[in-house]
């Protein structure tokens, strides 16, 4: 089978390295345009681009995938089936009528639970116990074709939507190939979402992570860890900016005793914050310019007093 790989970021490498090393063909890699990064705005190259060299398959990177000179390009590679995986671009009509099998897509939630960008930090964010990957077959229509096959993953109270991503790369990729071999046998079989079920993940933006410390220790927790690694909860301290990476919930159920985000306690595990409902240990903090610190590192360089609050 002739396959088209179109994806972009580091959670796409594991699928298609899963198509290289099996009996498909990977004819060509289909990725975003090189951009800027960093600092230096230093211009760089995707992850599936840099693993696709790696393999000498030849890489696209078209502005518009719906160009027709894409659409030509991708014509004249034949192909039996694309699959897209966190490519980043909307598939056109004229695409996606090129393969002989349609386009598969790996998706990182529970469809029809969370369509769109940011499948993953969403449901830590929004406190979910379970999400997974499906598999999904392409429409014009955002992540709303019909479901292939999906596994579940178990989200625990302290796993970060970085460790999340890491993790359900890996299924995506065993979860495309096992997909794959359906289609080629004839065994799958397609199953519509329920509309009535939808519910959509946004894209993340450097706002997300801004706390809000009339919520819950439990909402503030997943907030922590559904923005981690990027772009990292943040608050205010004494008129400068602070990111939150770890936090523990100490209680869940007492009513505030002090404004929410007071420090009411100190010690070498960290500040004891109260909340809108419960109260929070925060026990890893990084400043604007400065490295991560331990609470503990951090007071030793700063005053910080009991009744001290987080906020603008």
């Amino acid at each position: 089978m002739r396959i088209v790989f179109m994806g972009t970021p580091e959670f796409a490498v594991p699928s298609l390295e899963s198509l290289v090393n099996s009996k498909y063909e990977v004819v060509m890699a289909v990725t975003q345009p090189d951009k800027p990064k960093g600092r230096g705005y230093r211009v760089c190259c995707p992850p599936v681009k840099q693993y696709a060299l790696s393999k000498g398959i030849p890489v696209f990177q078209p502005e518009k995938i719906g160009d027709p000179c894409a659409v030509r390009k991708l014509a004249e590679t034949n192909p039996d089936l694309f699959v897209t995986c966190a490519f980043g671009q909307f598939l056109t009509s004229d695409v996606l009528s090129i393969p002989k099998h349609g386009t598969v897509n790996v998706h990182a939630s529970l469809l029809p639970k969370y369509r769109g960008a940011a499948p993953i930090n969403w449901a830590v964010i929004n406190g979910e116990k379970k999400t997974g990957i499906t598999t999904m077959l392409t429409v014009l229509k955002m992540d709303a074709g019909d479901i292939l096959l999906q596994r579940e993953v178990a989200i625990d109270d302290n796993i970060t939507a970085g460790q999340l991503h890491d993790k359900m790369s890996l299924l995506g990729a065993e979860l495309l190939n096992e997909t794959i071999q359906g289609i080629e046998k004839g065994t799958i079989e397609r199953i519509p979402q329920n509309d009535s079920e939808v519910t959509f993940a946004p894209r993340i933006t450097s706002m997300t992570g801004k706390i809000n410390w009339e919520s819950s220790a439990r909402q503030i927790h997943n907030l922590v860890r559904g923005t981690n690694p990027w772009p990292g909860a943040f608050s205010f301290f004494k008129g400068e900016r602070m990111r939150i990476w770890r936090t523990k919930i100490i209680d869940e159920t007492k009513n505030p005793a002090a404004e929410p985000g007071t420090i009411l306690t100190i010690s070498k595990e960290g500040f004891t914050v109260q909340t809108g409902k419960g109260l929070i240990l925060v026990s890893e903090i990084q400043c604007d310019n400065s490295k991560r610190l331990t609470t503990c590192q951090y007071i030793c360089g700063h005053c910080v007093d009991v009744g001290d609050c987080f906020g603008e």
